[in-house]
């Protein structure tokens, strides 16, 4: 019955986005929609808003504003410049090492903050003044650093993981650990290519890249070790903490604001405590705006599972899949990446997550590899116009044309697509540390 209005109210939703009405106001518009226009729906205003304050009432929860704070503390001390000038230090003379050492500096920093835009930020307003002054394209390293941030939501403490462990009840923890091998085989497959990139094409300044090189070595490895240690050791206490079972990811997002501002503000020194009020606040108008969307995503997705929509969409795919369940995992990838293009990924994630998960369950895929997967389109979805995240910070932070930027990914994100079909279809790549 409530069934028949479903392409109405995802019309609605539609139009809303298309005319440029935020998401968060698209989705609660469009569920108030269901709860004024179809008779005798069970969801009216009270169930909308109610909902919305019960979905964040999570301990879970608490771990995304709390690994963003971590996150921010972190690029307010300038750890992504200490950890660039270690991987710099070894990889600074060699062909494409440079370009080499900002991603693997990519993929540590992400491994605690767990947001790509956040990681386009804070690593590329450091990286990429210095490598354009070094001779490098600036289009290419403004690309390369947007889709290598896309490690941060790969990696642990993911955002977008806890999402997905939150609406399915998969296990955060397990989510987390699985990510860790897909995400090494991106950086490792990125390096690959840009050291190929300049070997067969060039355009490196040597003279520029030796000079650089020789100032670096002059503070010694020692001293350049010592400034990056304690960065280094984030993401393995955390990890470690939550591999071992000594604490939840709420309770390791809790230690990792202590020992950002430990190393932040005693340590390094780079941060001043009259610093930690302004980076509190700058937290809390960045989760504002996500947690508002997550609230209204879930209530949304709600509506939608009121009305039937994952049984009638699960019963379509499984129409046109035919009993393949080769065909039907590519037109889920292929929904989750389209949709990826015109909604926030932690949206996406929200609303697909019931209509996929019982058909994933179904095929007998592992609740964990499922996870990896949907995460990988996500990450797409963050470099992809026109709504994606970390093309507009980049845009941003470099002055760069938004599809400039957009159009020189395109070779990277092919990288991250292939990547993403081994995942699919060699489990044990994210399952291999679960196990």
């Amino acid at each position: 019955m409530f069934g028949t209005f479903l392409p109405i109210i995802f019309a609605i939703f539609l139009v809303l986005l298309a005319v440029g009405i935020p998401i968060s106001a698209s989705f609660l518009i469009a569920s108030l929609a269901a709860a004024f226009i179809i008779p005798g729906f069970p969801a009216d205003v009270n169930f909308i808003f109610r909902n919305m304050v019960a979905v964040l009432d999570s301990t879970p929860f608490l771990a995304i504003p709390l690994f963003v704070l971590s996150g921010n503390i972190m690029a307010k001390g300038g750890i992504s410049g200490k950890l660039f000038d270690l991987f710099a230090y070894s990889l600074g003379d060699k062909t494409g090492g440079m370009p080499a050492a900002v991603i693997v500096t990519t993929f540590f920093y992400g491994s605690f903050v767990g947001s790509a835009p956040a990681t386009v930020a804070a690593v590329g307003a450091m990286t990429i003044p210095m490598l354009v002054s070094l001779g490098y394209d600036k289009t290419f390293v403004v690309s390369m650093v947007t889709v290598a941030s896309s490690l941060a939501i790969i990696l642990p403490p993911s955002v977008p993981f806890i999402v997905f462990g939150i609406s399915s009840g998969v296990s955060i923890a397990a989510l987390f650990i699985a990510g860790i091998m897909p995400a090494i085989v991106v950086a490792v497959v990125m390096i690959i290519y840009v050291v190929l990139f300049f070997k067969i094409r060039g355009g490196e300044d040597k003279e520029k890249l030796k000079a650089n090189t020789i100032k670096l070595h002059e503070k010694g490895f020692a001293r350049v070790f010592r400034d990056s240690v304690f960065a280094l050791l984030s993401p393995f206490i955390i990890l470690g903490g939550i591999y071992g079972g000594v604490v939840t990811p709420t309770e390791a997002a809790n230690i990792s604001v202590v020992y950002a501002l430990l190393i932040s503000v005693f340590v390094y020194r780079t941060l001043k405590i009259r610093d930690i009020p302004s980076i509190i606040l700058g937290s809390a108008k960045t989760m504002s705006t996500l947690l508002l969307i997550v609230a209204s995503a879930t209530v949304f997705g709600r509506i939608l599972t009121l009305m039937q929509a994952p049984q009638q969409i699960s019963q379509a795919l499984l129409d046109m899949a035919h009993g393949s369940d080769f065909a039907l995992i590519m037109m889920i990838l292929l929904f989750l990446v389209v949709f990826g293009l015109f909604m926030e990924p932690l949206a996406v994630i929200l609303i697909t997550t019931p209509i996929f998960f019982p058909i994933i369950l179904g095929m007998g895929m592992s609740p964990v590899h499922f996870g990896v997967i949907m995460i990988f389109a996500s990450a797409i979805g963050f470099v992809t116009p026109p709504v994606g995240m970390s093309l507009f910070i980049a845009s941003s932070i470099t002055g760069l044309p938004l599809l400039k930027i957009a159009k020189q990914t395109v070779p990277f994100l092919i990288l991250l697509a292939i990547v993403m079909m081994i995942v699919v279809f060699v489990p044990q790549l994210s399952l291999m540390l679960v196990n």
